[in-house]
């Protein structure tokens, strides 16, 4: 079953924010799935943040989170949410959990949650968030999230939340053969395009959607390690 996140409402209550968001960012840019619109509604996006940057928890705008990473502003986790198609009854793979708002807003629209997350200090922020808004349907591991989550496959659905030079074999070798989707930011690391990954059997079938920018998806398939920071949502 879905996680009933949020289970303690957040301080301030900042619904009347919420409601601006899905009013004013959402809804105007194609955002109408009832489902993903009420865990955008549900989930108190400040508690993610930096507590000196809860004030921007509700701007149309990412914000940073330490670390080099970001939180992703909300009309893009909306948008990979909808193009997702996340059912009750699937089990999602989440390649990067970031600081683990994107991680909330599935657990609250699907059975089962497997998130892996290169920086470890990221991963254990994240999971005592999710611990606190009683998500218990979500488990977290740190490691190279070019290669999945094999053990735990396959998956009704991958997301990405960091851009590739290609989708990792790995994930799509993953992916159930009955209809299974990924959705993940393909391109260089200036500009990408979101790109959805449908499996029957062993055919596959590509589609790009809207240009986006994600900073770079670190791995043995992705790119190179060098410094830099996987992206966080």
């Amino acid at each position: 079953m879905p996680s009933a996140i949020p289970r303690g409402e957040s301080r301030p209550n900042r619904r009347s924010e919420r409601l601006r968001m899905v009013d004013r960012q959402l809804r105007p840019r194609g955002v109408d799935d009832p489902q993903v619109l009420g865990a955008m509604l549900a989930i108190p996006r400040e508690r993610f943040l930096p507590a000196d940057a809860a004030r921007l928890a509700y701007k149309d705008r990412a914000v940073p989170l330490g670390e080099g990473q970001t939180i992703s502003q909300p009309f893009m986790v909306a948008a990979m949410t909808q193009v997702l198609h996340p059912r009750s009854t699937h089990r999602v793979l989440e390649i990067g959990t970031g600081s683990g708002y994107q991680t909330a807003v599935l657990a609250r629209l699907v059975a089962e949650v497997y998130s892996v997350e290169r920086l470890p200090g990221l991963a254990a922020a994240a999971r005592q968030r999710l611990d606190e808004l009683g998500a218990t349907n979500v488990v977290i591991r740190t490691g190279d999230g070019t290669l999945g989550w094999p053990e735990a496959a396959p998956f009704d659905r991958i997301l990405v939340t960091a851009a590739a030079p290609e989708i990792p074999s790995a994930l799509s070798e993953q992916l159930t053969p009955d209809g299974g989707r990924l959705v993940a930011p393909v391109g260089d690391r200036q500009l990408q395009r979101l790109t959805i990954l449908e499996r029957i059997g062993n055919q596959y079938r590509r589609t790009d959607s809207m240009e986006c920018r994600f900073v770079p998806l670190l791995g043995v398939d992705g790119w190179e390690i060098s410094g830099g920071a996987d992206a966080s949502h």
